[in-house]
């Protein structure tokens, strides 16, 4: 690892390394974690901190790396630290995630039989989504925003998946997916219609609540982020390593070139790391009191 940079946060590739930059103001270390295709981890501090961040550059590193991150701080929930090195976390800054979060006890960072005593240790990477780096090289073109004046804008409120999963005139393959909405015929029904802009229900990266997995249901609507610069990734048609981000981009420029303006639903008042009994997944063990609201008598809350 090089030093590297502060800024920006997240994962950075600049054509011959990637710079990491992640925040936090109560870590004693941070180590970065590398996964390989045989889920391999290889361990690695990041070198620096500037302000409260931690960051370290890797030379050679490069789109499709799978990471995540292990921060090395104070466990004392009364405070309102969670800090709990051995689960691994996802990037708040990571432009993709790839996998779902497998439910086991290794990803919650207390003990069920006694939510107020000693952190539970047990690792949990094997059941938490990685961070993908990815390339930040996409031929725009000459995309504009369209910038519909708003009283001549006309919404149409869109569930990605929804909106043509069982379209019966879009190859099947690509059924519920960002590029279903980049399709000629899309684009078609929406000029046909008058439409200025699609707003997109939830598509940051979301996950499936354990209650509704173990009943073989699925977060339909998407209001359970937590990464909300990653596109998510089961709408994407691809299955390669970050290429739900390519093809989000893809679609927002086709619709740029039929005049249609994009517009994101974005869920901030809670994430899918829910209450002080939910899962240890990324902003709670990286740095809980700066990330969330506490409850200013009682932090544990």
């Amino acid at each position: 690892m090089w030093p590297g940079q502060p800024y920006p946060l997240g994962a950075t590739y600049d054509g011959a390394g990637t710079n990491f930059a992640i925040f936090s103001e109560v870590a004693h270390r941070v180590e970065l974690c590398l996964f390989d295709e045989s889920e391999c981890e290889t361990r690695c501090e990041l070198p620096e901190v500037t302000g409260f961040i931690w960051h370290g550059y890797l030379p050679n590193g490069g789109p499709g790396q799978r990471y995540g991150f292990r921060v090395h701080g104070p466990w004392s929930p009364e405070q309102g630290h969670r800090c709990n090195a051995s689960k691994l976390l996802i990037d708040p800054y990571a432009k993709a995630i790839e996998g779902e979060v497998k439910w086991n006890k290794a990803v919650f960072s207390y003990d069920f039989n006694d939510p107020d005593g000693s952190a539970n240790e047990i690792d949990s990477a094997p059941f938490v989504p990685k961070s993908v780096v990815v390339s930040p090289y996409f031929d725009w073109g000459y995309d504009r925003h369209p910038n519909t004046p708003w009283h001549e804008t006309i919404i149409y409120e869109m569930h990605v998946k929804g909106f043509s999963a069982q379209h019966p005139h879009l190859p099947a393959e690509l059924r519920g997916t960002y590029a279903a909405l980049a399709h000629p015929l899309t684009i078609e029904y929406l000029t046909s219609l008058g439409i200025t802009a699609v707003e997109l229900m939830p598509v940051h990266q979301f996950i499936h609540d354990d209650r509704l997995v173990r009943q073989g249901l699925r977060n339909y609507w998407g209001y359970n982020s937590i990464g909300y610069l990653a596109p998510h990734n089961d709408y994407a048609s691809g299955d390669q390593p970050g290429w739900q981000v390519q093809e989000f981009k893809h679609m927002v420029k086709a619709l740029h070139e039929a005049g249609i303006e994009v517009i994101l639903d974005v869920v901030y008042n809670h994430t899918a790391e829910g209450n002080h009994l939910g899962p240890t997944l990324s902003f709670k063990g990286i740095d809980n009191a700066a990330y969330y609201r506490l409850v200013s008598d009682d932090p544990r809350y």
